[in-house]
Parts: structure tokens; C-alpha cells; sequence
């Protein structure tokens, strides 16, 4: 009996200290993904093509906060971790496929269903994920690159 509570007053002690890293990882992550929001805001009503497209927003924005990112959307797609839309975080990578062939464009996820990016049409503004009438239906996937 003693061995079996020794065992597991250890495990408590051990995921206490486990879960306090993953916090201060998460915590970390957080921080970076604002400062990246921050960022990007920064360049609304920047045209687009006149300073960089979609893939070079993103990798300006990102570039401006110490994280490097391959130049093309598609190549950003295949750079960071899968994830899946309703796990969403700030600072992810959105897709799209805009042309009828594969990615084709790239935001940044802001929360709240929104992202940020730099639209052939309007240049950088902030769209919603699931638009009913555009990016909702070309949305491909998302990625974590944090």
C-alpha cells in the first residue's frame, strides 16, 4: 500500500510540474502570435503587389518577429504542422485555394473566425474564415508554424 501511494503522490508531483511548462510554452506562444497580429495590423490598406503579395505579407509579418517561412503560400503550407479548423489559434497560417489549382493564397489567423492578408482585390484587410460568398468555400487547410 505504501509503494502504490508513493507512486502516486509522485505522479501528482510530476504533472504539477509537467503542466506548469506546458503553460509557460503556451503563455510564450501567445505572446509571439500577438506580437505577429501586431504586425500585420500594421500594414491595413497596404495595396497589394505594390510592396509584396499574399506569401510576402506573410512572410514579411513573420520575418519582422524573428520567424523565418519559405516565400511561396504553397511551400508555407507544406512548412509548418497540420491544423485542423476548429483547433485554430492566433497566429496560424490559413490557405486557400483562389485559382482551381491548389494554394493559391495565405493569411494570418487573428481569432474570432477572422484572418488577415493581403487580398489582390483590396490589398491587406481583415476577411471572415467562413465567408459564405468567397473564402469560406476555398478555404484548404491550416497550419501552425509557432
Amino acid at each position: 500500500m505504501r509503494k502504490v501511494l508513493t507512486a502516486f503522490f509522485s505522479m501528482i508531483i510530476l504533472l504539477a510540474f509537467s503542466s506548469g511548462n506546458v503553460f509557460a510554452a503556451n503563455e510564450e506562444d501567445t505572446t509571439v502570435a500577438e506580437n505577429i497580429i501586431e504586425s500585420a495590423e500594421k500594414y491595413i490598406g497596404t495595396p497589394y503587389g505594390g510592396e509584396f503579395d499574399c506569401s510576402g505579407y506573410v512572410y514579411k509579418v513573420f520575418s519582422e518577429n524573428g520567424i523565418e517561412l519559405p516565400r511561396s503560400s504553397s511551400s508555407q503550407y507544406k512548412h509548418g504542422e497540420s491544423v485542423e479548423k476548429e483547433n485554430l489559434q492566433k497566429g496560424d497560417l490559413v490557405f486557400f485555394n483562389t485559382t482551381g489549382s491548389g494554394i493559391s493564397h495565405v493569411g494570418i489567423y487573428i481569432g474570432d473566425n477572422k484572418f488577415i492578408h493581403s487580398a489582390s482585390s483590396i490589398g491587406v484587410s481583415i476577411s471572415k474564415l467562413n465567408d459564405p460568398y468567397y473564402w469560406g468555400k476555398r478555404y484548404v487547410g491550416a497550419a501552425k508554424v509557432l
